[in-house]
């Protein structure tokens, strides 16, 4: 896997502090983390290790998971000592639950001030997480806020959000405790994007955990979550994301990947070009592209492999790309950077691609 980074210079991500969720840096300029969350039960061990497994298998860097109740921890401790990938404890309401998380083997807390209660609780989960050498990242949303800047009529919901993410970061810090992620989320788009550029320029030093919350279902929740992200992340904002979705969450690491590969900042498969189809495409190309992606999540290398269905797509449109095939009446014409190597059946087509893709590049670690 590699971490090719295209970003501005002096990106504010560089900026940030390094914080470190078990093996994994985040801030510090280190690459932008990819994180999701179980939807199993925390006190089924077995169910939530099984997810963790596909989810770290699909490139999920940090998993949280819930802590609604004491009874789960025996199991969240279990999970922490078997899990692949760092486990964050995901805590509301009752403090005893996240001091007793970090105490269990959490590799980080993720906690709201805002429900917990007392500042007196707030600082016994601090003490905690100080104790036990673990990151918290602070998480607000409109549910979450600071009471007195909520009550506030004056201000707008990415004020609030933003004065609220500042007052507890004070707090911690004020405190002695640096070691913070901060995260403030909501289900707007142009909130979401208002929130996190000034919290990057109020909060400079803080790393910045990223997502568009509550987004909907896989569609949707796709298309808010990549419109938000998007323009942070090319605006250097963002040190780790979590694209929430209501779906498998093994989806959200997907679109997370697809998302940095697009941007051109991280890429752990390789990146299909394929031309939409028309009138002209003699072949049905649908079918044949989602066979080349799904044949493509088994190879290793950061390649672009072209995919098009008629000459007028073919080298010439394509001809950034590693490799590639047109194809068109009964055959198809294999290419390298735009030139061509040898025509195939069209039966074999596909077939022949991967042959050619295993030659030259191999199933390696790119």
């Amino acid at each position: 896997m590699t971490d090719s980074v295209n970003k501005p210079a002096h990106a504010p991500r560089d900026l940030t502090r390094p914080v470190h969720v078990g093996n994994v840096q985040v801030g510090g300029g280190a690459p932008v983390s990819v994180q999701s969350m179980c939807t199993t039960k925390t006190d089924d061990a077995a169910a939530t290790l099984a997810q963790i497994g596909r989810l770290a298998e699909a490139g999920c860097e940090i998993v949280r998971v819930a802590i609604p109740r004491a009874e789960v921890l025996d199991g969240f401790q279990e999970i922490c000592g078997s899990s692949p990938i760092p486990v964050v404890a995901d805590i509301h309401f009752d403090h005893k639950l996240a001091i007793e998380a970090a105490r269990r083997g959490a590799a980080a807390l993720r906690v709201n001030p805002g429900n917990i209660g007392s500042w007196e609780r707030v600082d016994a989960v601090i003490d905690a997480a100080g104790e036990a050498g673990i990151p918290i990242r602070i998480g607000v949303n409109a549910g979450s806020l600071d009471k007195d800047i909520d009550a506030r009529e004056d201000l707008t919901q990415p004020q609030k959000l933003v004065q609220s993410a500042v007052s507890f970061v004070r707090h911690f810090e004020e405190r002695g405790f640096s070691d913070i992620v901060m995260s403030a989320k909501v289900h707007d788009v142009p909130a979401t994007i208002e929130t996190n550029r000034e919290l990057s320029r109020l909060l400079p030093h803080v790393p910045l955990h990223i997502g568009v919350t509550e987004a909907g279902t896989f569609v949707q929740g796709t298309v808010k979550n990549v419109a938000a992200l998007s323009v942070l992340l090319s605006e250097g904002i963002g040190d780790t994301m979590r694209l929430s979705l209501t779906a498998d969450p093994v989806e959200e690491v997907k679109v997370a990947w697809e998302l940095l590969a697009a941007l051109g900042m991280r890429r752990r498969h390789p990146e299909l070009v394929s031309c939409p189809t028309c009138g002209r495409c003699q072949v049905n190309m649908i079918p044949i592209a989602e066979e080349v992606s799904r044949r493509l999540q088994d190879v290793n290398a950061p390649i672009s492999v072209a995919v098009m269905g008629c000459a007028v797509n073919g080298p010439g449109e394509a001809k950034g790309a590693d490799i590639g095939m047109a194809s068109g009446n009964g055959q198809a014409l294999l290419f390298a950077n735009g030139e061509p190597i040898r025509k195939v059946p069209e039966a074999s087509m596909v077939d022949e691609l991967f042959s050619e893709i295993e030659q030259r590049f191999g199933n390696r670690e790119p």
